[in-house]
């Protein structure tokens, strides 16, 4: 008895660190899921924008939508130094700035007068707010805490994005008919402001320390081989990931910045289209599982590939909507377009950091992430471009369902992707 009681003992102490760590993760998670919500959200609620402000200053589709790719320009580039910021200065201070530059950014744009005021608020601050909480700093939070289930713990969170969506399109739609585009900007910058010290003072230090169980069992056969950014950027891996992310980027975001507007166009009333759209936030999370739980079932490339496949489909139903606007086209199109929306992120990050895994993992793929920030800007951006040219959407849709295929091709002829 006296041998045994301090065995029981030592497993219920065990017990009770391991059951803590489970808690913690899950609110480290759940922290994460919070974040992105937030800054996918506000970024994504620029659609809504988009036509009032294109109303109230007589600007033409192209110049209004430069905004919105700056803003995921931005993102992009700033992604590798947000990886570097982490890991030399913590969570705390990379959240708290990412806050305080979106709160910052909405409240400047709430008295923009000129285009450039609001390529420097919208484009440049909530750019980089959005890097500052996005996928970087949360992919290597959530690394720490949850190990070889990092693809489910990153789906749940790239789901946020359609959360986002979902939660704030329709309440931008909302506030801009009750108030006004203006009114609606001040409230977000206050609200993101509003939230930066509840977010100081959560316990960062213990967050950021990650789960002994991940650290010391996920894999005891791990090596770190030493990647470097130079290295990761001398093998084909690396551009091919960067290749997938920046021209499926190219094609979702070539429509993703019109798509309230296109709507509008067809005939849908501008509440209607904002909630369709934002609605599109539902599908996407059972896309996002769906597609991360196929991939333990048939494998991560036949898994992609059916995405890229379903996202396809959208395409074409959106083309059918612009002659056929009803509400049975409408709902396929929110449910194939919008629940592939980012649907690919969570495998694609679990290959980028399984490739190269190691100690520069954050820069490295920090570095990758740029392909998808350069390509939201350059198919927002050329989507605007095409529509003025053509005054209209084929040729848009066109080059999306272009663009779209390419970002495939990597996973069908690129060895490292094809295991």
């Amino acid at each position: 008895m006296d041998e045994s009681t301090p065995r029981e003992a030592s497993r219920e102490q065990a017990g009770g660190t391991q059951r803590d760590a489970v808690r913690t993760a899950l609110i480290v998670l759940g922290l994460c899921f919070t974040l992105a919500v937030l800054g996918r959200g506000l970024s994504e609620s620029f659609t809504v924008f988009l036509k009032p402000i294109s109303e109230n200053f007589g600007w033409d589709r192209a110049q209004v939508v430069s905004i919105y790719s700056l803003t995921w320009l931005i993102s992009g580039l700033t992604a590798p130094l947000v990886g570097r910021l982490f890991d030399h200065s913590g969570p705390r201070i990379v959240y708290a700035l990412g806050l305080l530059l979106l709160g910052s950014a909405f409240l400047i744009a709430a008295h923009a007068q000129a285009l450039w005021q609001f390529q420097l608020s919208i484009g440049l601050c909530v750019g980089i707010g959005v890097a500052f909480i996005g996928i970087v700093p949360n992919s290597i939070m959530l690394g720490r805490w949850f190990g070889p289930r990092l693809p489910t713990a990153m789906a749940v969170v790239y789901s946020a994005m359609g959360g986002g969506v979902l939660a704030l399109l329709p309440t931008s739609q909302l506030l801009i008919d009750h108030l006004g585009w203006r009114e609606a900007y001040q409230v977000y910058g206050f609200a993101a402001l509003g939230l930066l010290v509840p977010l100081l003072l959560l316990p960062w230090r213990m967050f950021a320390i990650g789960s002994p169980h991940v650290t010391k069992k996920t894999d005891p056969d791990f090596i770190d081989n030493g990647w470097t950014l130079a290295s990761a950027m001398r093998h084909h891996a690396f551009w091919a990931l960067f290749s997938t992310f920046f021209f499926t980027a190219v094609g979702m975001y070539s429509i993703a910045a019109q798509i309230v507007a296109y709507l509008i166009d067809a005939g849908f009333p501008p509440l209607q289209a904002a909630t369709a759209w934002g609605f599109s936030g539902v599908v996407l999370v059972f896309g996002m599982l769906g597609v991360s739980a196929l991939d333990g079932l048939i494998g991560r490339r036949p898994s992609v590939l059916l995405s890229y496949a379903i996202s396809i489909i959208g395409i074409v139903l959106l083309w059918l909507l612009q002659y056929y606007p009803n509400i049975i086209l409408l709902t396929g199109f929110v449910v194939c377009f919008g629940s592939m929306m980012g649907s690919r992120g969570p495998l694609i990050t679990a290959t980028a950091m399984k490739i190269f895994r190691g100690k520069r993992v954050g820069t490295i793929f920090g570095t990758i992430s740029i392909g998808s920030g350069l390509g939201s800007a350059f198919g927002s951006w050329s989507g605007g471009l095409i529509h003025d040219f053509t005054h209209g959407y084929n040729l848009l849709l066109v080059f999306a369902l272009a663009s779209v295929i390419l970002g495939m091709i990597p996973f069908l002829i690129v060895p490292a992707l094809r295991e």
